[in-house]
């Protein structure tokens, strides 16, 4: 039964996230304390006091969800001994591609964090804030041809595109706020239901470009390592080994769908996964891969007692 890691993106983040398992596991503390020296501030505490809205702010979101993925995979490591290479591949949801990286040793913890710092950071500069918009797209009828037409209507307005193509029934568009605002229109003409997204900047549009070039800069002077096991990446929703086209496509990643869907069905049905484990935060993940694979087995790995039954049925 071959098994996929699976890396939480923003949006899965909650005050006292990580906090069972530093209780529990002197190296989750480890890993907590490195990336807090790594940015110079105190964000595990951020992650356990709150306020939420600080979480939540793009530049601390994305390392901290990044801590608790890489927090898990120390732990069933080094206290369970169920290492990165158990699985076949690795995958993560925009920022979750950078916990994927950093879990099978491409990126080093603490250079990984510091990226999504200034990733976090260059996405928030990028638009002038109130200025750019993300909805999601939901219902039966939704899928990519439809997400696609709405954004093409609302491109009469600005520029709006398909961010993130998450499975049946859930597309993402983001793009400026009047060419959103025209596309939901259309969408709901088409038969979707639209969810404004409360998010700090349109992501994964070509408005996100200044920010790319940030991430262009600081991935050439970083060292990147081939992974342990190949990563499925988000713009091509295929494996990739190579440390030249990692870097070439986390860079894409800014500006570029997010072919979650696309991924998923690759590895069910090109990559031969039937397992499915969410490393980090949350549940979404998990709850995506089901509805694209029913037949998969699917699990959630945040606390303790979810990595010690998992440890078990190796």
């Amino acid at each position: 039964m071959s098994l996929a890691l699976l890396f939480p993106g923003q949006g899965s983040q909650s005050v006292g996230m990580g906090g069972a398992l530093a209780a529990a596991f002197p190296v989750a503390r480890d890993v907590f304390g490195a990336v807090d020296e790594a940015l110079g501030q105190n964000l595990f505490q951020l992650m356990q006091e709150g306020p939420e809205a600080e979480l939540t702010l793009t530049e601390n979101a994305q390392p901290a969800l990044m801590a608790v993925s890489l927090a898990v995979v120390r732990v069933l490591s080094e206290e369970f001994g169920v290492k990165v290479t158990r699985a076949a591949y690795a995958a993560g949801h925009s920022l979750g591609e950078y916990s994927a990286l950093a879990a099978t040793d491409a990126l080093s913890i603490v250079e990984t964090a510091k990226l999504l710092k200034l990733r976090g950071q260059a996405m928030q500069l990028a638009a002038p804030v109130g200025s750019g918009a993300m909805a999601s797209l939901v219902g039966p009828k939704v899928n990519v041809a439809l997400a696609e037409m709405a954004a093409e209507a609302g491109c009469a307005a600005g520029v709006c595109a398909v961010a993130n193509d998450n499975n049946l029934g859930n597309v993402v568009i983001s793009g400026d706020k009047a060419a959103v605002d025209l596309a939901i229109a259309k969408a709901k003409e088409l038969g979707a239901r639209a969810i404004p997204l409360n998010v700090a900047a349109p992501f994964h549009c070509p408005l996100m470009q200044p920010a790319a070039e940030a991430m262009e800069a600081a991935l050439s002077g970083t060292g990147v390592n081939r992974p342990l096991i190949p990563i499925v990446a988000n713009v091509t929703a295929r494996p990739i080994s190579d440390p030249d086209e990692i870097r070439r496509l986390l860079v894409q990643q800014v500006t570029g769908r997010v072919r979650w869907r696309e991924s998923i069905n690759w590895l069910a049905e090109e990559g031969g996964v039937s397992r499915f484990a969410e490393l980090g935060a949350g549940k979404v993940l998990a709850g995506m891969v089901k509805r694209m694979v029913p037949e998969a087995e699917t699990v959630s790995l945040n606390t303790p007692e979810d990595l010690e039954a998992f440890a078990k049925s190796f």
